[in-house]
């Protein structure tokens, strides 16, 4: 999967902002801003006429208003006034009499105050409406409940089996539903029901998403695609009525497929709230497990998600009769990596000595969408380079890009410090060399990459592993520490440059002790609480603690008994490898990299065996 990174733009001042802050001050002012009024009784109003002091009546049915002049600290000012009007016949002729305009007034009736009131609904209407335009929303406002889903007919979705590959088993399990999609009565003529739900589970990348439009491609049937963040908005039921209207417009297209991507932004379990409110999200999920109920899956439609966190859905999504069956959409094997490099290579035009089968083995753990980028990558790097066709050499710098990151060649480093990151490497790679079940070691190098990496030792498996013994992983721990003991050997102090090296042993060794049961004084005993499958590398939400502030020190001591053990393995190797690290740290100096058969050589005779290559 890629993505692109939008540049900032400058926020642009609108001139019909300015107009509608300035109606709004002026509407603020005219509604609430009233001059002051002073109330006189009829009597007094009509000595102010007879004194001529009275000018610009309004004379209304229940009232009178108008100005007179009044002296106010020896200073003759006009005051407002307000006075009941009384049935008075010769009020008009002393008016007239004493030279005092007049007129009628209109009361302050009800369709008064619906006049005075219209500007401010009219102002808050435009706004509205151009705010919804900024969010996409168009002009339609009745249109806000309606489902934003994609909607693919059939001749639309383009996608078929042929275009996904490595996900061979998962295939297998959603043949069914392509089979029942195209003949229900095969599956009903014995009284058997399809499944009403399907969840695709997998890490980031393994192609759940183009899986699922596959399964439409194949059966021949509309696709309806929507992201669940899609349901989740401001305005309370709104959610709840995309619900509706998206199984309302599914049903009446069947038989289709409904896919929710990222099924984990609105089906998180309820209780999970941190503010503990009934927010929009609960009534959304809520309305999602009653429609889930309600649609009959005989007339063909079938409703799949995808997650790549499974272990924080609500049980109820989870329960038989609603996404009853779970699809593990799981990372390629070394086969499965293959297809999808062909897949990817074919509009690619590769050179002779481009082997796909070799990059498939350096690649273990990737995915579809590490592997896409990687196909990507190294023939924007030939065409960078202005070469005729992607040879090997760039899918190498493809695939280091991607584990390593880009490289620094900017970033200059004195001489110590390239001497220190040189034995570092080097120590990290002797120590590789000589322990059994380690990683080969395919390249070494002192070329800055990355964020932070000043150098790197590119280990990698020869073979997908899925279980590790305890002698591997303490091999593993001693490696990580191999580049530590090396910069304390030779310069006889640490750096900086081993704290991630540092993390991951810690890691390791921490879930050799509390997980796997690695340790002979607590025993076959797991004090890590289960948190449930989780395809992030991040973990689920963990419990409370559910061991004794005594056991805790004695973890603590098992770790650090454990990482001790592999420093002493990795100071004895480099201790005896004293001569071989300093003659392999020198070359590396000289020439910054080290692989394929010079590095093999430097590393010895019989480390063959260790699957250096």
């Amino acid at each position: 999967m890629t993505g692109e990174k939008k540049g900032k733009t400058k926020p642009k001042f609108s001139f019909l902002y300015f107009i509608l802050i300035a109606l709004i001050v002026y509407l603020a002012a005219s509604l609430f801003v009233k001059p002051k009024v002073e109330e006189v009784d009829y009597s007094e109003f009509l000595n102010y006429v007879k004194a001529g002091k009275v000018e610009d009546l309004k004379i209304g049915e229940e009232t009178i208003t108008g100005k007179f002049t009044k002296e106010v600290d020896g200073k003759a000012e006009k005051v407002d006034f307000k006075t009941t009007k009384v049935d008075d016949p010769g009020l008009v002729p002393l008016l007239n009499e004493k030279g005092v305009s007049y007129a009628g007034k209109l009361e302050n009736t009800i369709l008064l105050q619906l006049l005075l009131w219209l500007p401010l609904f009219v102002i808050l209407g435009l706004f509205w409406y151009f705010m919804m335009k900024r969010m996409g929303r168009g002009p339609d406002f009745m249109s806000v409940g309606r489902s934003k889903a994609k909607i693919y007919a059939e001749d639309q979705v383009k996608v078929n089996f042929t275009d996904v590959a490595g996900v061979d088993e998962a295939e297998e399990e959603l043949t069914e539903v392509i089979e029942f999609l195209k003949n229900p009565g095969k599956f009903q003529r014995l009284g058997g029901k399809i499944p009403k739900g399907i969840l695709l589970v997998g890490s980031p990348g393994t192609g759940k998403t183009l899986l699922a439009r596959a399964v439409a491609g194949e059966a021949g049937v509309p696709f309806f695609s929507i992201s669940g963040s899609e349901f989740v908005e401001m305005f309370v039921g709104v959610g709840a009525a995309r619900v509706r209207d998206l199984f309302s417009q599914a049903q009446d297209r069947a038989p289709c497929i409904i896919f929710i991507d990222e099924l984990d932004a609105l089906g998180k379990a309820r209780g999970l709230n941190p503010t503990g409110g009934h927010d929009e999200r609960e009534q959304t999920l809520n309305q999602l497990l009653v429609e889930m109920d309600g649609f009959d899956p005989r007339k063909g439609l079938i409703l799949m998600s995808a997650t790549n966190r499974p272990e924080i859905l609500d049980p109820a999504l989870l329960r038989p009769g609603r996404f009853d069956r779970h699809v593990l959409v799981d990372k390629p094997d070394k086969k499965g990596r293959l297809e999808i490099l062909n897949i990817h290579s074919k509009d690619l035009v590769l050179a002779k000595n481009v082997d796909l089968e070799k990059i498939a083995a350096k690649t273990p753990g990737f995915v579809g969408a590490d592997l896409a980028n990687i196909a990507n990558e190294a023939a924007l790097l030939a065409a960078r380079a202005g070469k005729e066709a992607v040879e090997d050499g760039d899918f190498d710098e493809a695939i280091e890009r991607a584990v390593a990151g880009l490289e620094k060649k900017n970033r200059l480093m004195n001489q110590q410090e390239k001497e220190r990151v040189a034995y570092h490497e080097v120590g990290h790679a002797l120590v590789a060399a000589n322990l059994p079940g380690t990683d080969a070691v395919e390249k070494i190098s002192i070329v800055p990459r990355g964020l932070a990496a000043l150098g790197y030792t590119l280990q990698l498996p020869t073979e997908d592993r899925y279980l590790m013994t305890e002698t591997e992983l303490k091999n593993r721990l001693a490696t990580l520490l191999g580049g530590r003991v090396a910069e304390e050997i030779i310069f006889k102090e640490p750096s900086t440059g081993a704290h991630n090296d540092l993390m991951k042993a810690t890691d390791i060794a921490r879930s050799m002790v509390t997980e796997y049961g690695m340790s002979d004084k607590l025993g076959l005993v797991t004090f890590e609480r289960e948190r449930g499958p989780s395809f992030l590398g991040i973990g689920g939400m963990e419990g409370p603690k559910e061991h004794s502030d005594d056991t805790s020190r004695e973890i603590d001591k098992e770790i650090r008994r454990v990482i001790d053990a592999a420093y002493d393995t990795a100071k004895r190797i480099l201790t005896k490898e004293d001569k071989r690290l300093k003659r392999m740290a020198k070359r590396l100096l000289e020439v910054e990299v080290l692989e394929d058969e010079e590095l093999v050589k430097l590393l010895g005779k019989g480390k063959k065996d260790n699957r250096v290559s």
